[in-house]
């Protein structure tokens, strides 16, 4: 109960998706910051500043809904689709990512050093049980909040991961001895033009084919925005400031784990280092029962990120289709399975992700952190209150320009890298 007098928060347009005049949210602080964590493992912090403002400002809760507000149905339309877009692109990475490493625990865990091709060393099979045990389950669930719970958890597997990382950074040598001349390959070509001293020595740069990948798959991996929008609508006592909080604790976290594990994982293996990570400690000792675990951890955590993600999607998809309908559990069981089933075509059937990963970071990811922002707080924010020529909405323009910079850029160094045919290593998740 709320006291006499006392001013109420805004009641909030988007509420067709739960059939209630006023929608309460109930989801505690300390859920929220996990629940936004596990989604971005790191996230855009360059937009949530607009986006917070523009919901205060228009009194909507719902990415589609700031697209409708700006350009009408076009705009609804646009905003769903980059939503779906790149969410099943994220869940299509870490689908991706069971299916490469799952075979590879079990195989490890049984002592085989080979995969015999057993049903349960196949990744396809693999998947399709993970999918329908874990996930579908979890994407079930009526509100995201429920999911804080998983979402802890898996950011508890992350933080292990990260001291795990930290730890081996002590106890590899380098250059290798050796007895990891199962990894001596990795270097050979590095060794043609470089000392050993330069090979164990840091750079601060490096400039080569796969460089053209970096802005899109970086981008791609610090948005969350789609779900900032659900946890705040959730959010118990949901103001911007409190929100803001929530989005700073869980950014500063997930980018403290990214740096320290990017920076101590390079400094581990140098130039020997793979685009996958834990593929390269598998190599230096297959059986290294701490990498097993650590590996086994990381699937946990990618596994109960999938249903965070995939409550964006459906919820687009709900404001598409179904926009005046009431909650329905049959319209929300098919949609998750619908989903599901899709991600999972995509993951067995496409050899590699890491194309479609590049291109979808370099177009989705730019729309949701710059463009989108930018151009939304310019239209919904009324001009009596900032003009046109104000400082802030001149920065959220400035904003969205940069965005589409991003955007050209990225898929130019894709373009060109796939024109020259040059050769790129697999992985890139």
């Amino acid at each position: 109960p709320h006291k006499t007098g006392v001013k109420k928060e805004l009641h909030f347009t988007d509420v067709s998706a739960f059939a209630l005049p006023y929608f309460e949210g109930k989801t505690s602080f300390g859920m929220s910051i996990f629940n936004l964590s596990n989604a971005i493992m790191g996230s855009g912090i360059l937009g949530l500043a607009y986006n917070n403002n523009i919901c205060v400002y228009s009194g909507i809760r719902a990415y589609e809904q700031l697209g409708n507000r700006a350009f009408g149905p076009p705009g609804k339309m646009l905003a769903a689709c980059i939503i779906t877009v790149h969410n099943i692109g994220a869940m299509s990475s870490y689908l991706f990512i069971v299916k490469s490493e799952l075979p590879l625990v079990i195989q490890a865990f049984l002592g085989k050093h080979e995969n015999t091709g057993e049903w349960f060393l196949n990744g396809n099979y693999l998947i399709i049980i993970v999918s329908a045990l874990i996930i579908l389950p979890l994407a079930l669930m009526k509100q995201l909040g429920y999911l804080g719970y998983t979402s802890g958890f898996s950011l508890s597997c992350m933080v292990f991961f990260l001291i795990s990382v930290i730890y081996k950074k002590f106890n590899i040598p380098c250059p290798l001895d050796d007895e990891h001349d199962n990894i001596t390959h990795i270097a050979d070509h590095f060794h043609e033009h470089n000392s050993t001293d330069d090979f164990c020595e840091a750079k601060m740069f490096t400039i080569n084919p796969q460089t053209a990948y970096t802005i899109p798959i970086l981008a791609f991996a610090f948005v969350c925005h789609p779900e900032v929008l659900p946890i705040y609508t959730e959010l118990r006592d949901a103001t911007k400031k409190r929100m803001q909080n929530v989005a700073n604790i869980s950014i500063m976290a997930m980018f403290v784990m990214y740096l320290l594990t990017a920076l101590f994982g390079y400094l581990t293996f140098f130039g020997a280092v793979e685009s996958e990570l834990l593929h390269t400690y598998s190599r230096v000792d297959p059986l290294d029962v701490l990498v097993l675990c650590v590996r086994l951890a990381v699937l946990v955590a990618v596994t109960l990120t999938v249903p965070v993600v995939l409550f964006p999607i459906r919820r687009a998809l709900l404001q598409i289709l179904f926009p005046d309908k009431p909650f329905h559990w049959a319209r929300h069981i098919a949609i998750a399975f619908c989903l599901i089933f899709l991600v999972n075509l995509l993951v067995i059937f496409v050899p590699s992700i890491r194309d479609i990963f590049g291109l979808i970071g370099a177009t989705s990811a730019p729309s949701l952190i710059f463009i989108l922002p930018g151009i939304f707080y310019v239209r919904i924010v009324p001009e009596d209150q900032e003009p046109m020529k104000s400082r802030p909405k001149i920065q959220a323009a400035c904003f969205a320009a940069l965005g589409f910079i991003f955007m050209i850029m990225s898929l130019s160094f894709i373009i060109t890298d796939w024109v020259t045919g040059e050769s790129r290593s697999g992985g890139g998740h």
